[in-house]
Parts: structure tokens; C-alpha cells; sequence
């Protein structure tokens, strides 16, 4: 039987977490579905051992890690349902509600990308997303809807929103067909803010379905406050400035990164006795300056 729901996952050096997402999948979901994990360059080869303790999956090793967006890419590939799930190895699922998902993209071909309400795993497993809100025109900042309030029902109202959240995204196959696959030049942060651009751009709208939950272990992988999430934050945000903004909003975007926000971090980065962090925003802001003249 063909699969409705392709699910797709990047693993790198979390085979625990991967294990337990697997796990809670199995034990809610009774759509047809195909779980696709793609093992991005672990140090030991964990999608091998995927494999021998799930034998139904599809477990794709990658030598070296291609980033999220390449890794996604990797198992986008490989997938052969219509509505594709790109869902972070650190999240569970509790019930079956998935396919509200799907139903939401049959019952609409204008929605290109659905996300389900996303709520912490930890207690009082508060709201995580609801939706974004727009990005500011220069300063490049938003807000994640209903963030950090409980679930008491005041989110669980359909509606769009401009971006879907990278964590629990699903995709209609003809959108990324007509989109293109998601951008890999991010690795890390900013990836599917960029492609639901790309997505809307093509003439979908995004949805929030609140019928669907999942539960995100938030930075399992890179963990909180790191240097390596401090550099992709910084590097990315000016890169997605310079490709999704023009003219005077481009310039002035970038400028306000590199004038305000990037001295504002650093110096928190300092006060905190962070020089790690500190390090990591310059690092990012000087990579993207010298990937920026490389190119124009």
C-alpha cells in the first residue's frame, strides 16, 4: 500500500531521541505511513543501526552532514507519499491526529504547506507555535503565536500564517515541485523561513491546523544558547536579508544586523561571561561578509 504521509527526519548523533520518536509514531498513527530517517553524518553509523531495531523504515546514511535543509532534501528524495512530513527527531507525537494534516491539503490545493499546533514536551508542555507572526521589514524580527501560554483552547483556530515552523512542517508534493527543494545555503536556522517564501511565492498559502499537536524537545541537537546556534542565527539572518529583500529595504536590513543587532549580542554575550558566544555572532557576521563578496 502506498504510504499517504512520508515522514522525514534528520538524525545527527541522536539516536535516542530518533528511537523515541520512531516509537511514538508506531504507537499513535494508523495512517499509512513511510518513516524516513536520514542519519546526516553521526559519528557512528546509526542509520545501520536503525535499521536493525526498526526494519521497517528507510534509513538513509549520509557520510558527511549536509545541514537540515540537506538532509531533509536527502529524504525528500527518497519519499513516496503525496504529503510529506518534515518532522525534527526531537519531537513525539501522543495521539493520532497527523492526517488532519493531510485533510487540511486535500481540502484546499491553494495550501501549499500545513504546520500542526507544536507544544513543548516538557511539563506544563506549554504552546511552542501557533503560527508566526510577518517578519519586520528591516529589523527582520517576529513572534511564534501563543508561545509559552497553555493549551487552554484559545489557539485552536485554524488560520495561515506567512512561515511554517521547521520542527513539524508537512508539504504537498506539487509544492515543492513547483517551490524547489528547500535552500541549503542556511546548514542550520532560517532554512524554512526561506522556503516558505519560495512556497508562497509559487502561489500557496501556509497553514496552521490546530487539530494536530506534536511535542518538541526544543535544542536537543545543538542545545540552548550554544556557539554553534549563535553563529547560524547570526550568519543566516543577514543571509536571508540579502535574498529575500531588495533595494534600500536590503541595504538598510543588513545594516541594521550589523549595526545594532550584532553589537547588541555580543556585548549580552559578554556581560554574561559568554566570550564563546561573543565569538561565534562575529564568526557568522565575518562568513557572511566574505560569502557576500565572493559573490557579488
Amino acid at each position: 500500500m502506498k504510504p499517504r504521509i512520508s515522514v522525514i527526519s534528520v538524525n545527527y548523533n541522536g539516536f535516542a531521541v530518533t528511537a523515541a520518536m520512531i516509537d511514538s509514531l508506531r504507537r499513535h498513527v494508523t495512517t499509512p505511513t513511510e518513516i524516513i530517517v536520514v542519519d546526516n553524518g553521526s559519528e557512528r553509523d546509526e542509520a545501520a543501526i536503525l535499521r536493525e531495531r526498526y526494519p521497517g523504515i528507510i534509513a538513509i546514511r549520509s557520510a558527511e552532514n549536509l545541514g537540515f535543509a540537506g538532509g531533509n532534501n536527502l529524504g525528500i528524495r527518497a519519499a513516496t507519499g503525496d504529503c510529506l512530513l518534515l518532522l525534527n527527531n526531537d519531537t513525539e507525537v501522543a495521539d493520532d491526529t497527523l492526517h488532519h494534516l493531510c485533510d487540511t491539503l486535500d481540502a484546499d490545493p491553494a495550501i501549499g504547506a500545513v504546520c500542526p499546533k507544536i507544544r513543548f514536551h516538557e511539563p506544563p508542555q506549554a504552546i511552542q507555535f501557533a503560527g508566526y507572526t510577518p517578519l519586520t521589514r528591516i529589523t527582520l524580527r517576529n513572534a511564534l503565536i501563543g508561545f509559552g501560554e497553555p493549551d487552554s483552547g484559545r489557539f485552536d483556530t485554524p488560520h495561515d500564517t506567512p512561515y511554517a515552523h521547521g520542527a513539524a512542517m508537512m508539504v504537498r508534493r506539487e509544492a515543492i515541485e513547483r517551490a524547489g527543494m528547500m535552500p541549503e545555503e542556511y546548514f542550520l536556522y532560517y532554512e524554512e523561513l526561506d522556503w516558505s517564501v519560495r512556497i508562497r511565492e509559487a502561489g500557496y498559502r501556509i497553514a496552521y491546523d490546530p487539530r494536530a499537536t506534536v511535542f518538541h524537545k526544543e535544542s536537543a541537537t545543538t542545545g540552548r544558547q550554544s556557539p554553534l546556534r549563535s553563529y547560524y542565527l547570526t550568519r543566516n539572518r543577514l543571509l536571508f536579508a540579502r535574498r529575500n529583500r531588495r533595494g534600500t529595504a536590503r541595504r538598510l536590513s543588513v545594516a541594521y544586523q550589523l549595526g545594532v543587532a550584532l553589537p547588541k549580542s555580543v556585548l549580552t554575550s559578554l556581560l554574561h561571561n559568554r566570550t564563546d558566544l561573543a565569538a561565534a555572532v562575529l564568526r557568522g557576521a565575518r562568513d557572511f561578509l566574505r560569502h557576500k563578496t565572493g559573490k557579488e
